[in-house]
């Protein structure tokens, strides 16, 4: 049965009894199972005397008439002559979990070579177990108890607990290991929804993305990661027939990262709080190799694009906020009129009054630059928004759909827009708004009241993703959103 609560793995390895105490060579914990007649997954300890010396390997295996195993650790020596419990081994069991984690990425060979986590260690090795056991579950488990257990533990990574121990890990990979990990999850929940779909079936994924947050002196990021399967879809043109171009959409994932200076004054009769952009990073990566996206797919350039990222800024304790203030104006794109005149000669009937006839013509230009920012308040809420339009009728691309005219022509503004000169993307085909550009800031005026409290802000979030064609000659075309939501610190404390 699905349960919310978050297992406590560490808790009960550690109070397992010395291993010379032991009556029998192995120790069992169910972690999950789908039904209570069903078979469940379980964790499995097992005591391994090698010439003279004792060891223990962990295992997960399925219970049923013949077990069967579904991952086993490496073996994990003691060092001491103690050999009390099992916490000395604490470090070597996490280190190879987190390991056998980073092996379902296909993508890159590279694994951490040192890990040291000095808080809250007990709720970071669950989710490390957790999320190994979850992708075991997809690649390795039976069919009929999949489901069960995928519900089980996709309840377990969603807890508070387990969202706030997923940032220490994050803090302790690196951000270099922390996208390999994410790639190894992003790539499992796709790989699941993919065969669900084909038999006409849903899965919810662990959440629809993996985001995080933190504040230090001056900046709040929030880091953000989804594949692009499991995106909601705003608008679609039709259902993809082309398989290959079905491969290259869904082996993807969006990254995005939203980081966002603020700056706090003080005067006599109020506080003033001013935040402003840093860098808003969006980029969809391949979550396979780029030779199995050609083999099976068209290759890592047939993808979506960023096409609108909205941001909401708000206090959650809004009876200190005294005003909001924007400093962006209202924009009014520059208009080119040009009237172009022209006499044509001809011969006209017999009747005719005159053998000349004249016609006169206008054209406009208007001169809009592919994205356009925007900023906006809602009572005490900022709103931040980047819209793409299109170069040929500067239509917003979120929320247009493209004529199939337009999606035949070879030098469509949307074709090539990889490698043209005047592309909207970064050469990756991802989005950087930085504050050289967009630098304009959001001041929040706070009575002196607030002065020492900690204020939390709260920052929501949508992300749109556009597919129309890239190379490939089809018709067909999408949106879909991401939708986020994080809180971030404040401290109104003078230094």
């Amino acid at each position: 049965m699905a349960t919310s609560h978050f297992l406590d793995i560490w808790g009960w390895i550690n109070n397992l009894p010395s291993i010379t105490l032991w009556t029998t060579n192995t120790k069992s914990l169910c972690i999950c199972s789908s039904r209570s007649t069903s078979p469940s997954m379980n964790l499995l300890v097992t005591k391994i005397t090698p010439n003279q010396s004792i060891g223990v390997i962990f295992s997960i295996y399925v219970d049923f008439r013949i077990p069967i195993s579904l991952w086993s650790s490496n073996l994990l020596a003691f060092k001491s002559k103690n050999r009390q419990n099992l916490e000395e081994i604490r470090s070597d069991l996490f280190f190879d979990l987190v390991n056998s984690v980073l092996k379902y990425d296909p993508c890159k060979k590279s694994s951490p070579r040192f890990l040291e986590l000095r808080e809250e260690f007990d709720d970071t090795f669950n989710f490390v177990f957790i999320t190994l056991a979850f992708l075991v579950c997809i690649y390795e488990a039976p069919q009929d108890i999949r489901g069960g257990c995928l519900d089980t533990l996709r309840l377990q990574l969603t807890t508070p607990r387990a969202r706030e121990a997923s940032k220490l890990l994050m803090k302790a990979l690196g951000s270099n290991l922390e996208e390999k990990w994410m790639r190894s999850l992003n790539l499992a929940i796709t790989n699941q929804i993919v065969e669900l779909r084909a038999t006409n079936h849903s899965f919810k994924t662990p959440s629809p993305l993996f985001s995080y947050a933190f504040s230090t002196v001056g900046l709040w990021k929030v880091q953000c990661y989804c594949p692009i399967i499991a995106m909601k879809l705003e608008t679609t043109s039709s259902r993809i027939a082309d398989d290959r171009l079905l491969f290259s959409l869904n082996n993807q994932q969006l990254e995005a990262v939203i980081q966002l200076a603020y700056m706090v004054t003080y005067s006599k009769s109020w506080i003033d709080v001013v935040v402003s952009i840093d860098n808003i990073r969006c980029d969809v990566n391949p979550l396979v190799p780029e030779t199995l996206l050609n083999e099976r797919g068209y290759g890592s350039q047939e993808k979506h694009f960023p096409s609108r990222i909205s941001l909401q800024l708000t206090p959650t304790v809004q009876n200190e906020i005294l005003s909001v203030s924007v400093t962006k104006s209202s924009e009014n794109p520059t208009r080119e009129v040009g009237i172009e005149k022209s006499i044509e000669g001809g011969f006209d009937p017999p009747n005719s009054y005159m053998g000349i006839t004249a016609t006169a013509s206008e054209s406009v230009t208007i001169s809009i630059k592919p994205w356009k920012f925007e900023q906006s308040v809602f009572g005490d809420t900022a709103n931040l928004n980047w819209f793409l339009h299109d170069g040929v009728n500067g239509r917003e691309v979120s929320s247009s759909k493209p004529s199939k005219l337009a999606l035949l022509q070879p030098k469509a503004w949307f074709r090539d827009r990889y490698s043209s000169a005047y592309r909207p993307f970064t050469k990756q085909g991802g989005v950087i708004f930085a504050g050289d550009e967009y630098g304009e800031s959001v001041r929040w005026r706070i009575c002196q009241n607030a002065m020492g409290k900690n204020i939390e802000w709260e920052i929501k979030g949508e992300i749109w993703l556009t597919y129309w064609p890239n190379k490939q000659r089809t018709f067909h075309s999408e949106t879909k959103k991401l939708e986020f939501k994080e809180l971030l610190d404040l401290s109104l404390v003078k230094a």
